[in-house]
């Protein structure tokens, strides 16, 4: 497993080792105990999620504050996915930047988010499903996000707009400025 380390602080790229022959391939996708020595912290996941979307579907950004904030462990297991991250812990050198990074089934890529950070992806092939561990409980009323079309964050989501599938919640989501953290 290869961890590489992003322009923000605890927010790493780990790539498998994946072993391929004429059967198809294997891969250890997650082990505790060498995540936690890899990222150099103690990450206890509690939750997984799945989602199935289609190309154009763009979910987020999201994020939990509090005592319900999550770190998350993000990779998709079908298709391909452009996945974004956006530093939003105040006083951090990066705060208010944003990261974008393509996971998709064949590159095998998982992406960790450390707590801090709002999280949405746009599903880029026919249909793709993704999957993230988190290492804490959903709490509706801790949720919190931002709008996707943010004219400070300027993310570039390589798709026209005009192919954007979006949820009435999300399109109804405060801009990065009046988002509550």
């Amino acid at each position: 497993m290869t961890v590489t380390e992003t322009q923000f602080q605890d927010c790493f790229i780990i790539e498998p080792k994946v072993f391929e022959d004429h059967r198809g391939y294997f891969f250890e996708s997650f082990n505790q105990d060498r995540f936690n020595e890899l990222i150099g912290a103690k990450v206890n996941f509690v939750q997984d999620n799945e989602s199935a979307s289609y190309k154009g579907v763009l979910r987020g950004l999201h994020y939990q504050r509090g005592e319900y904030a999550q770190a998350k462990l993000v990779r998709a297991i079908e298709g391909r996915v452009l996945d974004i991250v956006v530093d939003l812990r105040e006083g951090s050198k990066t705060y208010g930047e944003h990261l974008s990074i393509e996971l998709s089934a064949s590159n095998k890529k998982q992406l960790f988010v450390p707590r801090g950070f709002a999280h949405g992806f746009i599903v880029l092939s026919e249909t793709a499903i993704f999957s993230y561990k988190c290492d804490n409980y959903y709490d509706k009323a801790s949720e919190g996000g931002i709008i996707y079309n943010d004219k400070h964050l300027n993310i570039d989501w390589q798709l026209p707009e005009s192919q954007f599938i979006i949820a009435e919640k999300d399109l109804e989501l405060p801009t990065f400025e009046n988002a509550k953290r």
